[in-house]
């Protein structure tokens, strides 16, 4: 995957990824419109499909919706880096078929709209603009599978044919 950063700093938590006020829907599409808009009024409209979200660490701390991946999802954005996740993020990104990778190093050097190419089998993050490759921990094979499949519950329906 490639695409250009979006960057945000530590403790951005679910009510900023998707306001409270707007947990009335769980249309994908809806809460696109409205993902990031309380700490990035301009989010909506600068994020392309295939960019990439990079912020520091205790990414999606707070409430465990699971609104919050949806709609990054949903964005457009097709993995986030960050120095750390909160828990049960981690776990909801995993399970809707979020690409989620922990690299301080990659968080420390990428900066606002560079280039960032992905490789989730191996865990290596290039940024094209710099020319440099940061290295994540890879996935194990079953969380591959499950992001892969798109989510826990179309990697579960593949298992149970």
């Amino acid at each position: 995957m490639e695409g250009k950063a979006i960057k945000y700093g530590d403790n951005v938590d679910t009510d900023v990824i998707i306001p409270a006020r707007f947990l009335n829907t769980s249309d994908p599409k809806e809460l696109a419109l409205h993902c990031m808009e309380d700490i990035d009024k301009n989010f909506k409209n600068k994020v392309n499909k295939g960019d990439i979200m990079v912020a520091g660490y205790n990414f999606g701390c707070g409430s465990s919706r699971e609104h919050a991946p949806l709609a990054i999802k949903e964005s457009g954005i097709s993995c986030v880096i960050a120095k750390s996740f909160a828990r049960i993020f981690y776990r909801n990104s995993i399970n809707i078929g979020l690409p989620i990778l922990e690299c301080s190093d990659a968080v420390d050097a990428i900066e606002e709209g560079d280039l960032i190419s992905i490789d989730t089998e191996s865990g290596s993050i290039k940024n094209i603009t710099k020319g440099e490759i940061y290295k994540s921990q890879p996935f194990p094979d079953f969380i591959k599978e499950i992001i892969n499949n798109g989510g826990l519950i179309n990697y579960v329906k593949g298992k149970v044919k």
